[in-house]
């Protein structure tokens, strides 16, 4: 064979090898930066492109994926997950304990963050461990542990305004666990502990006193009740006494009426009325505690009086002279 046409074929399928290596394909949701000669050219995004060789290449930038940091020629626009290793952190009250950090971000503009930091991921690394220390520095073991909320948002917010001129956005900041010492945490469950039982004595006496309240307010409300009941049954007794006088009394009155009006109807002459009155008198001074009232013509009774009396004198004078008679006939 003709050395020539050995020489073309190579040649040929060196172009060929070479066109097809040029060719790039970029998954969605990712980015490559294209140079020329050393000098950023071009962004290359989702779909198939064609890089000149040995003129063109994709800009080769470090990432970090299930911990290890690997360097890669694509850049993922996705959000992406950092879990640090465990930090040491001391608190306000200088006891260091360990602290897990879990970081959500997002890479928004890949040229900065490909030519404005050198290592993104230990970046971010660092300034983390640095914020959350500045951050927990200023608070006692007490309050870091109850303020998992206020740190993650001191964090992110402060890590958001520090990685913007990298190109990336945070957008979450979380306390994956916080483990302080041994010795801290068999205090602080002795404590817990403490306070649960003191809580429990508490509650008991409260349930104590709460029973004797309610024992005493029964007991009040018992009576209460009782002298209601005696009460109204004393008002009911003196009620039932006073309308049975009152009953009588009308009874008396309208017997008294009747016979007053059966006398006047009768026209009954004042001698009389006068002995019905005497009659009356003679009833009622049989009783010690009677009081006796005078009717309001006392004159016409005193004069019906007399006349009665001239009428018994006048008998008695008579049944005398009849005596005086039979004795001298005998």
């Amino acid at each position: 064979m003709d050395p020539m046409v050995i020489i073309l074929a190579a040649v040929a399928g060196l172009v060929v090898l070479t066109a097809f290596k040029g060719v790039v394909t970029v998954s969605q949701a990712s980015v490559r930066m294209i140079e020329r000669l050393g000098r950023f050219h071009r962004k290359a995004g989702s779909g198939l492109h064609f890089v000149i060789p040995f003129i063109e290449k994709p800009r080769r930038v470090i990432s970090m994926r299930d911990g290890v940091l690997r360097e890669n020629a694509v850049i993922d626009l996705r959000e992406l997950v950092i879990d640090f290793p465990p930090q040491s952190v001391i608190t306000k009250d200088n006891v260091r304990m360990q602290v897990n950090t879990v970081i959500y971000y997002q890479v928004t503009d890949p040229f900065k963050a490909t030519y404005e930091i050198a290592n993104l991921p230990e970046a971010i690394l660092k300034l983390t461990v640095t914020t959350m220390r500045n951050v927990m520095g200023n608070m006692d073991l007490e309050e870091s542990l109850i303020s998992r909320e206020r740190i993650n948002a001191e964090l992110r917010e402060t890590l958001d305004a520090a990685t913007d001129k990298w190109g990336v956005r945070v957008n979450r900041v979380e306390l994956k666990d916080i483990a302080p010492p041994d010795d801290v945490t068999n205090a602080m469950e002795k404590q817990i502990k403490a306070d649960r039982e003191r809580r429990a004595r508490v509650l008991e006496a409260e349930g104590f006193k709460e029973a004797a309240i309610r024992e005493a307010e029964g007991r009040k409300q018992a009576s209460i009740l009782e002298a209601e009941g005696k009460r109204n049954s004393l008002i009911l007794e003196a009620e039932g006494e006073a309308e049975a006088r009152i009953k009588i009394a009308e009874s008396e009155a309208q017997a008294i009426a009747r016979e007053f009006k059966g006398i006047h109807e009768g026209n009954p002459t004042p001698d009389l009325i006068a002995i019905r009155y005497l009659d009356a008198l003679k009833e009622m001074s049989k009783d010690p505690s009677a009081k006796i009232y005078m009717p309001y013509e006392v004159s016409s009774f005193v004069s019906s009086l007399g006349l009665v009396k001239e009428a018994f004198s006048d008998q008695d004078k008579t049944t005398k002279d009849h005596k005086e008679e039979n004795i001298r006939d005998i």
